[in-house]
């Protein structure tokens, strides 16, 4: 029989060992973005797997009575020994994705400012994609990640610095070489990103951005075979583009907004979208308007 301080080893050696279960899970859920990668996914779930026997066989020595104090002491630390090398791992990984983040933020920024008129539209448009994303139903939520659209978001624009400044900021109308030119941004950009291995599953959404329901986009692409991502990007993009103000003109309002959204719904934009988008409180999607400073 164990006693007492075998048995309060043993017994917290298995709650550690739950909550490790639990930790790991959740992490191995949250793992399947841009930043981590989905070349060693797996390993997670070995690791995931081989918690679960390591909390069945405390729980199997606890319930048995085994009498060897050595094993209470043994798996309590063992246990205690996982427990700090886990969270370990977690704050690496949660600091690795914030210095990631600031990194892709500051990038975004410039962006930004080689267009003098579209400052702060990167995040902005990151921003309502993140707010169509929390309001889809369930199983298109599941089809996409989230922190993957956030840096598609981020980076929509990155094929911007394949276009000349002067084509960028040009005031007047422009000719057929240089609106050759801007459209093909969501190419380079995607071009750019293409080498970066964990980015390869928004490549597409940023490349196909700015195609149209009809078929009539940049390169054509209609209806279902646009991305979903891309869908969702070219939403938010559409509404942060005639929200802003520009030299050239007044913001519009949220409604005039909502207005032109529901008029290009179903041969610019994604209908069902553009309803997903129009039932977010209107508070929530202003509340997305401090990062255009100036411009909103």
């Amino acid at each position: 029989m164990l006693g007492p301080i075998s048995q309060g080893m043993v017994l917290a050696g298995l709650v550690l060992m739950v909550f490790n279960v639990i930790s790991i899970a959740r992490f191995v859920r949250n793992q399947h973005d841009i930043l981590t990668g989905e070349g060693v996914a797996w390993l997670g779930y070995v690791v995931l797997v081989f918690t679960v026997c390591f909390a069945l066989t405390y729980a199997i020595i606890f319930f048995q009575n085994f009498s060897e104090f050595s094993i209470g002491l043994i798996l309590l630390g063992g246990s205690a020994f996982v427990t700090i090398v886990l969270q370990w791992i977690f704050a690496l990984v949660g600091s690795i994705k914030s210095n990631t983040r600031s990194l892709a933020e500051a990038l975004s920024s410039i962006i930004d400012a080689r267009d003098r008129d579209l400052r702060g539209h990167s995040r902005h448009v990151e921003l309502i994609s993140g707010l169509i994303y929390d309001a889809l139903p369930e199983e298109e939520r599941e089809s996409i990640n989230r922190v993957n659209l956030e840096y598609a978001a981020i980076f929509h624009d990155l094929g911007k610095l394949g276009v000349p400044e002067e084509v960028l900021n040009k005031p007047g109308k422009l000719s057929k070489r240089e609106w050759a030119a801007i459209r093909k941004h969501p190419r380079i950009g995607s071009d750019i990103l293409a080498p970066v291995h964990s980015f390869e599953g928004i490549t597409d959404w940023i490349a196909y951005h700015h195609e149209r329901i009809d078929g009539r986009g940049y390169y054509h692409i209609a209806g279902d075979d646009i991305p979903l991502g891309a869908r969702i990007l070219a939403v938010a993009d559409v509404f942060s583009a005639v929200f802003m103000r520009r030299p050239y003109k007044e913001a519009d309002s949220y409604d005039e907004c909502i207005e032109i959204l529901k008029e290009a719904a179903g041969t610019q934009l994604d209908a069902h979208l553009v309803e997903v988008f129009c039932s977010i409180p209107r508070e929530k999607v202003m509340a997305c308007s401090h990062v255009l400073g100036d411009n909103a």
